[in-house]
This record gives C-alpha cells, structure tokens and sequence, in this order.
C-alpha cells in the first residue's frame, strides 16, 4: 500500500495542512505542525520540538502500541530527527512530535471526524499489513 501526503503550498497558522491519498485515492485531509525543514538535511537545527513537522521523504510504517497513549497506532519508521512519530485522530494534546493527524474536513482552527477518518485509515493499513504486504507513505 502506498500512501502520499500531498502538503498545501501555504500553512495555516500554527498548522500545516494536507491531504492524504492511499494508492492515488484521497483518504482523508492531514494537519501536521508547520513545516520548518530546510534543503540541507545534514543541518538539524531548523527542528523545534513538538512545533515541526516531519521533513519531505518516504516511510514505512508498521502498527505497534503507543507507549504514550497505550493503544496500537500507525508508526513511521527511521524519521531523521524524531522518534515516535504516528498517525493518528485528533490528539495533539500528548505532545505528539511530529505526529500526522487526519480528519474527514477541514476548518479554519483544525479538522473535524477526525476518529472517523483515522479509523477508515487505520482499517485500511492493517488489511494490507495483514495481506502480506508493506506499507509506505511518501511526504511531499
């Protein structure tokens, strides 16, 4: 399964917004923190913690429990300079670094349904995990 993050041009305040797409079909809309990542990614110092999204690359992603919230989530594999990071509903509240949060709409202020979209999406990843095969998200 390939999923694309496809990140709007502008931000939107303090959040980035985007739309996810799993094998070329929109899945649901993304809100990340803003992006701060610069060209040379051999330079780490543009990251602020818990205020920066994840840079642009390609990521496979396993589902395992979340130390922090104690239930099983999408997890990003091998994100240079973060840990931890997850798909998942609206939960920006645990001081999720990096996290990609998912909704069915947008709103000015963040998204809306978001348990509903997260669980489309988390259903989705662990029918094609459980069929054998990997799955990748490509951030862009």
């Amino acid at each position: 399964m390939n999923l694309v993050l496809k990140r709007d041009a502008v931000q939107s305040g303090h959040a980035t917004f985007g739309e996810l797409y799993a094998d070329g079909v929109l899945e649901c809309e993304t809100m990340e923190q803003p992006v701060r990542e610069i060209e040379d990614a051999l330079v780490s110092n543009w990251k602020i913690k818990g205020d920066s999204a994840i840079p642009r690359g390609r990521y496979r992603i396993v589902i395992n429990r979340s130390q922090r919230l104690k239930y099983e989530l999408p997890l990003l594999l091998n994100v240079p300079w973060f840990e931890d990071v997850r798909i998942s509903p609206n939960c920006l509240e645990a001081g999720t670094d990096g996290w990609i949060v998912v909704g069915t709409e947008r709103l000015e202020m963040g998204l809306v349904n978001s348990r509903i979209a997260f669980s489309e999406l988390f259903q989705d990843i662990r029918d094609a995990l459980n069929a054998g095969e990997q799955v990748w998200v490509t951030v862009g």
